[in-house]
């Protein structure tokens, strides 16, 4: 009897010990990008994640003064519209680090004429 405790905490170890490395794994692959580059989150930045290849888990850093800017996470609605909805997510701290979903990601500047008319939008596409 002992001996199958032991045996049954040493495999309930292992399997801990083999879920902290795929989670760890996971950490380390996942990329960070400055959007907009040396620029930052800027006018004109809609064409910026052209020709990069993103995956689920990376992480996009909006740089930008929070007195002229902000992001907003906004859904395929308030991207095309520039309009966030009520479900969309609110950053203002001048460095917001956001983790990426599979899928189509949406960013919108929500100050007045920002994401229409100077290009403050982008659309980020995560793969697994």
């Amino acid at each position: 009897m002992v001996k199958k405790m032991a045996q049954g905490r040493s495999s309930a170890a292992t399997m801990l010990l083999l879920c902290m490395l795929v989670l760890y794994s996971e950490m380390v692959h996942a990329a960070t990008y400055v959007v907009g580059d040396a620029t930052g989150w800027a006018y004109n930045v809609n064409n910026w994640p052209n020709g990069k290849s993103f995956k689920a888990g990376d992480i996009l850093e909006f740089k930008y003064s929070p007195f002229a800017h902000n992001v907003i996470q906004v859904d395929e609605f308030g991207y095309n519209t520039c309009i966030p909805t009520f479900n969309s997510r609110l950053f203002f701290s001048g460095d917001d680090h956001i983790q990426l979903a599979k899928g189509l990601n949406y960013f919108i500047c929500g100050f007045p004429g920002h994401c229409q008319l100077h290009g403050m939008r982008i659309a980020v596409n995560a793969t697994a």
